[in-house]
């Protein structure tokens, strides 16, 4: 999924479409300006279509679309379809924290056949992902493209990557950085499951880091 993350603040919103009645406590505000943002990353991350989503949901593409950009005020009517939809709590779409207790709760998700352990829960411009995809050797890759940047690390198996005309395997302690842009999909390389660590940028977010070689 560079230096300290730009942080995009959100238009304001549509007051013909603002079903709240102002930004109430301190701090809610800020909590509605990120709902679009975390849509957005979420749909994403699950390969789905705002035509896809708005077919599920019953909310228009439009909608969907001014309220990924922050200019329709997310509301109670319009979260939980979109939660039913992506099968994760209401509170993942808002970021609600968790008060009095410092502990994070790791809740694994389920995307089609892999489980996905968020380990960020505050908005930001990096998220970071813990993932076990199956064995599965054979399997044909469909290759998808989407904003943002991607840095991956093996923990454990190996893991086969596409990337536009490559194709790559690494192994344990090895790791990968790409932007998403380019044509690319992941998965095992064998018929074991292949566990890694992913974090996930906007577009022009980038992971300084340094990978061992691969051995020779």
């Amino acid at each position: 999924m560079t230096s300290p993350a730009h942080r995009h603040d959100a238009p304001p919103p549509d007051d013909s479409d603002d079903n709240g009645d102002g930004d109430g406590p301190a701090g809610i505000g800020d909590v509605l300006a990120e709902v679009g943002p975390r849509l957005r990353r979420l749909r994403q991350r699950r390969g789905v279509t705002l035509t896809a989503l708005a077919e599920t949901t019953g909310i228009s593409t439009s909608t969907l679309s001014r309220l990924e950009s922050g200019r329709r005020r997310a509301s109670l009517e319009l979260l939980l379809p979109i939660a039913r939809a992506h099968r994760v709590p209401l509170d993942d779409l808002v970021g609600a924290p968790e008060t009095g207790d410092p502990r994070v709760r790791l809740r694994p998700q389920r995307m089609g056949d892999r489980t996905v352990l968020p380990l960020t829960r505050q908005p930001g411009a990096l998220q970071a992902f813990k993932m076990v995809i199956p064995g599965g050797k054979g399997q044909e890759p469909e290759l998808r493209t989407h904003e943002g940047h991607e840095w991956m690390y093996v923990l454990s198996g190996r893991l086969r990557l596409r990337l536009a005309e490559r194709d790559l395997v690494l192994g344990a302690g090895e790791a990968a950085e790409f932007d998403t842009r380019l044509p690319h999909w992941f998965g095992s390389a064998d018929d074991r499951p292949v566990e890694l660590l992913a974090l996930f940028g906007r577009q022009g977010e980038r992971m300084h880091v340094r990978a061992r070689p691969a051995a020779r």
